[in-house]
């Protein structure tokens, strides 16, 4: 049905190593995997095997949970996208978050990941993480802006006022020094 992969810790894992609560969800044990430290497990590898056939309005979510948390959604593998390296954004032990597969008074005992077959429309992101970043970027782009924009404003009244052509000035003061220094824009990525 499908495997999983955690980059440079693990050897390929089919379905059976995670136990399976229901026909539609699975549980990996962290505490199985990497005893407590689970929080320095940061990326997951998911795709589905060859020989399962997922309908095309469904998909396989992942969802993490730290001991004594709710489990958060952290992405999903569909037909279209059979495969997919999703980032694991540990919640702080005892945290809030999104989903509790677990029974409200069974406050886990370790690190779960939690695979489950769930409708499509219904998931909000197929990969989670890769939003985070983007808008991570887009905030510090805007901070840029703002920061150049600051340097050249003045005040009237209740206004700040800035020079017609900032957008100008600041796009290409931007441009030549990520062409100057590549390293520059990474700076912005994290």
């Amino acid at each position: 049905m499908f495997g999983v992969v955690f980059p440079n810790r693990s050897f390929p894992m089919d379905i059976s190593t995670f136990s399976q609560i229901d026909t539609f969800h699975w549980i990996l044990d962290m505490n199985t995997f990497v005893g407590e430290a689970y929080d320095q497990v940061r990326e997951l590898c998911i795709f589905l095997l060859n020989s399962f056939t997922l309908p095309a309005d469904k998909a396989l979510a992942v969802y993490i949970q730290s001991p004594g948390s709710p489990f958060l959604f952290c992405g999903a593998v569909t037909l279209s996208r059979p495969s997919a390296v999703l980032t694991l954004p540990w919640p702080d032990p005892g945290s809030g978050g999104e989903m509790r597969l677990t029974a409200s008074g069974d406050a886990p005992l370790s690190a779960k990941i939690g695979v489950s077959v769930e409708d499509l429309a219904a998931l909000p992101s197929l990969d989670v993480s890769a939003e985070k970043r983007i808008e991570r970027l887009a905030m510090k782009v805007g901070e840029n802006l703002f920061n150049f924009m600051q340097s050249f404003c003045g005040v009237d009244g209740s206004k700040l006022v800035v020079p017609m052509d900032i957008l100008d000035r600041w796009f290409k003061k931007f441009s030549e020094r990520a062409k100057r220094d590549p390293e520059y824009l990474k700076g912005f990525a994290l």
